[in-house]
């Protein structure tokens, strides 16, 4: 079967969460980790706290986010199946484009974002906020099968529209929601590369 899998970046490519990597960075690191792990609970809708977290981060030039993310580090073997299979994978992310591509571009595979107003290198605003879901059905159109891996509530409505959900534990535990509708849960890397191997 022609199946597609699509990852979260955060706390599933990645082995931390991008945000709270970045404010650490950029020296405004309480402040984004409180809205950062409120969301991942579901205490505060993705989408408030994600225009609130932009709002801090606004400041500062887009480059200097992305020098935050050079050496963040990752899920190397998840890395390398994406690679070895680069048209079957794809990240899916709510966060800003000018943010992670370059990271994006590292790993090598489709990406689908949110995306940012910019002028001077400085996000301006936010010109659309991701909704996970139509990622994925705009993945569908190509693919028999959508394989859905995450663990955030922002990650809900990919459950909701794949195949196929995957609660990954590895970072930290999913969020009760993800437990709820996943048809899986998974909390080690090395099981999770098996299993998609098998559905590729």
């Amino acid at each position: 079967m022609n199946t597609a899998i699509c990852l979260d970046l955060d706390g599933t490519v990645t082995r931390q969460e991008v945000l709270p990597r970045i404010a650490k960075h950029l020296e405004i690191h309480e402040e984004i980790e409180t809205l950062t792990n409120a969301t991942i609970k579901g205490f505060i809708p993705f989408e408030s706290s994600f225009k609130l977290r932009v709002r801090l981060l606004k400041e500062f030039s887009a480059e200097s986010v992305r020098e935050s993310l050079r050496s963040i580090p990752l899920y190397e073997n998840i890395c390398e199946l994406m690679k070895k299979h680069p048209d079957n994978f794809f990240i899916v992310t709510g966060n800003l484009d000018v943010w992670v591509n370059e990271l994006i571009k590292k790993i090598g595979v489709q990406a689908f974002t949110s995306t940012a107003k910019i002028k001077a290198d400085e996000v301006i605003g936010i010109e659309k906020i991701l909704n996970k879901a139509d990622a994925v059905n705009e993945i569908r159109k190509k693919f028999q099968r959508v394989v859905a891996v995450g663990e955030g509530m922002n990650d809900i409505p990919m459950f909701e529209a794949a195949d196929i959900a995957i609660a990954y534990g590895a970072t930290h535990p999913p969020v009760r929601t993800a437990l709820e509708l996943c048809d899986l849960v998974i909390n080690n890397e090395n099981t999770l590369c098996r299993l998609l191997k098998t559905l590729l």
